[in-house]
């Protein structure tokens, strides 16, 4: 396998990792907000997460820019309690839903990078700064394709659950984002006082 090959794997594998459920649960929470008939604006929403994240993801592997971990691994969560509250308040119109999310997919997605950055700098341990590109693109491309998946399975979900079963999809957004809420106030409690 090269080197090329093997980022991608482990980008996918990164995201996909139920160990890792930070970023999964923050994926699930922000599609759902959107509807069936919406899977191409889902899709653009889960990229720009991924801009936000590659952006921050690079500069924190090569040094520009570091943060303690500790602080991040409290953040990561409260980007999703703040999705998930989004979600449940926000307006029904089309327009600014769809620019806002992206906004905040792009934003939270910054966050979230820096979460990614020691597990990818761990791996990258004896590349020199100029030969980190390929691999981390490598990485990023393993993470969108892992997203996908994600996005995938909860589409699959969202229609059996919309159209077969008939729930509301104002239910599915508060059943959804009510659960990812819960699950990251409690890994904000863990954070913050384990």
């Amino acid at each position: 396998m090269n080197e090329f090959n093997f980022y991608i794997i482990q980008g996918i594998q990164h995201i996909t990792d139920p160990a890792g459920i930070d970023h999964m649960l923050f994926v699930i929470t922000l599609c759902a907000v959107y509807e069936l008939k919406e899977w191409k604006q889902t899709l653009i929403l889960v990229t720009a997460f991924t801009i936000g994240h590659s952006l921050t993801l690079a500069l924190a592997v090569l040094d520009i820019v570091s943060i303690n971990q500790d602080l991040v691994e409290t953040l990561i969560p409260i980007t999703i309690l703040l999705t998930s509250i989004h979600n449940v308040y926000q307006k029904r119109a089309l327009r600014s839903r769809i620019s806002w999310n992206y906004v905040l997919a792009l934003a939270f997605g910054l966050i979230h990078g820096l979460g990614f950055s020691n597990y990818l700098r761990a791996m990258m341990m004896g590349i020199s700064d100029s030969g980190i590109i390929q691999p981390l693109l490598a990485f990023n491309l393993g993470v969108e394709f892992g997203q996908g998946i994600i996005v995938a399975c909860f589409m699959l979900i969202l229609f059996v659950a919309t159209k077969l079963i008939t729930v509301a999809h104002r239910e599915w957004n508060l059943y959804i984002s009510g659960a990812g809420g819960g699950v990251a106030l409690t890994m904000i409690i863990d954070s913050i006082w384990l």
